[in-house]
């Protein structure tokens, strides 16, 4: 994956940088040590590593303000970064810029369950936003694999999603409102803690902009009261085309579970030997999850089984209390390290029409034989977000490189039966190249001009999202523009 070479001009202002950012950050909040910046050389996309000339980590709002004015006043590139789990590498270096890490700002600034808000600092985890109101019988709804430790920060700024997303939206259906910190350092408030805010839907442009324009630093995120009640259902198939094929005909019947998750056999078997959840021997699995009363519950459960038994299931197991959910959901919540104990792997984001998900699963299997790499399938087939695991040796040369190309045609399926390159993880650097096989330079303009006018100078997370075929003549262009 091709990155830039790093601006000589940028490195020669290292001391001097290093000094202005001391003077306005705690001296611990500076880390310009080559041994210490290694910690951050990568996020959770680890193929691709590059260390960064310096990091720093602000507790702040004001604090993240005075970073990013010294660094557009000396033109020096800037990475924003959550947790570093992004699985696109959208918070990946260049040798030439400053990391900004939100870890510190983690703080509850406002709870407000009447009007069912909370306003957070983006350097809060994920699920401790849920936990920060659980208690009151409140909870937040997106719910990445990664919510233990990804940061708000990131799901805004890729748009995750989540096992719950088929019923409650990914993190753009949740969002009310950010402060946004421009690359100049100005400070700025867009939507709030209201149904909905007047003019330009700005917060619509800036949830999912991967920091090409700003860095939130504060968010406020809409809760629920818990539901009264959930339950799943765990359903075996003799193929993963048919569990495909009974995705689509619960979606088509009008039935609105809260999650209907996918796993085929390489999948099934890691998770088995990893969290022995009591997962049946089959070659496709599906874990729907309706909540409600516990009249609801009966209904919807009553009408998904009718529809899985259409499809002669191996296996139908409904969860008859809480720890038996807890079962259910062991195994799937355990995927992604089960899978990384047998091999490594890149984790695939595309989605697809849900009615498309019998032939996509079909094409993917006839790839893996041509390309000789095994696949496991696991994702939200709900709403038909895929997340192919492609399992490769890395210490085998030319094997990341066929893993690549592997991917590539994935994606390129994804987007010819009419879905899309990304649901949830973003672009990064990962689907960047693959940006004009979804978009027409005019698209790929217009998305541009946007980050002309909140980033004029492209400082802000270079070589991300858009083609560098593209971007590079653009960020010199608009530079040349502004002299």
């Amino acid at each position: 994956m091709e990155m830039p070479a790093p601006d000589p001009r940028v490195l020669a202002l290292k001391p001097a940088l290093v000094k202005r950012l001391r003077e306005v950050l705690p001296r611990d909040a500076v880390i310009d040590d080559p041994t210490e910046t290694r910690a951050y050389e990568c996020d959770a996309l680890t193929a691709y590593r590059c260390p960064p000339l310096a990091a720093v980590l602000p507790s702040t709002t004001g604090e993240v303000a005075a970073v990013l004015r010294i660094c557009h006043e000396m033109e020096v590139p800037v990475v924003p970064r959550g947790s570093g789990t992004s699985l696109a590498g959208g918070a990946l270096p260049t040798a030439d810029c400053v990391i900004l890490g939100v870890a510190r700002m983690n703080a509850v600034l406002e709870t407000a369950y009447d009007d069912r808000y909370i306003r957070v600092q983006t350097g809060r985890t994920n699920l401790s936003v849920t936990g920060a109101v659980e208690g009151d019988g409140f909870f937040y709804a997106p719910d990445p694999s990664s919510q233990l430790a990804c940061a708000i920060a990131g799901n805004i700024a890729m748009n995750s999603g989540g096992a719950h997303c088929l019923k409650y939206g990914v993190t753009t259906n949740n969002l009310m409102g950010v402060t946004l910190v421009t690359m100049q350092g100005e400070v700025v408030e867009i939507g709030g803690p209201w149904l909905d805010a007047g003019g330009l839907d700005l917060l619509g442009v800036i949830c999912g902009s991967e920091g090409q324009l700003g860095v939130v630093t504060e968010a406020v995120l809409r809760i629920l009261p818990k539901p009264e009640g959930a339950r799943p259902v765990l359903m075996g198939f003799a193929s993963n085309e048919v569990a495909g094929a009974c995705v689509s005909d619960i979606i088509e019947a009008g039935v609105l579970p809260v999650a209907i998750e996918f796993m085929d056999r390489p999948c099934i078997r890691a998770c088995e030997a990893f969290a022995k959840a009591g997962y049946p021997d089959c070659e496709a699995l599906l874990i729907v999850e309706v909540e409600g009363s516990d009249e609801e519950i009966a209904e919807q459960l009553g009408l998904i089984l009718e529809i899985a038994r259409r499809h002669d299931p191996v296996e139908l197991r409904e969860s008859g209390s809480a720890e038996e959910s807890a079962r259910i959901w062991l195994g799937r919540k355990s995927a992604f390290g089960a899978m990384g104990q047998i091999n490594d792997y890149m984790c695939l984001d595309g989605t697809i029409p849900v009615s498309a998900l019998p032939q996509v699963l079909g094409r993917i299997a006839q790839m893996s034989e041509r390309y000789g790499l095994e696949v496991a399938n696991v994702f939200h087939a709900g709403d038909g977000n895929m997340h192919p695991l492609i399992l490769f040796n890395a210490n085998e040369p030319g094997q990341l490189e066929l893993c690549e190309a592997f991917g590539a045609e994935i994606l390129k399926l994804c987007v010819e039966v009419g879905g899309c390159l990304t649901g949830e993880h973003g672009v990064g650097i990962e689907k960047r190249d693959l940006m004009s096989h979804q978009y027409a330079p005019a698209d790929l303009e217009a998305q541009m001009a946007v980050k002309d006018v909140f980033d004029p100078k492209w400082l802000l997370n270079p070589a991300k999202v858009f083609p560098l075929s593209v971007s590079a003549g653009r960020r010199d262009a608009v530079r040349m523009a502004a002299e």
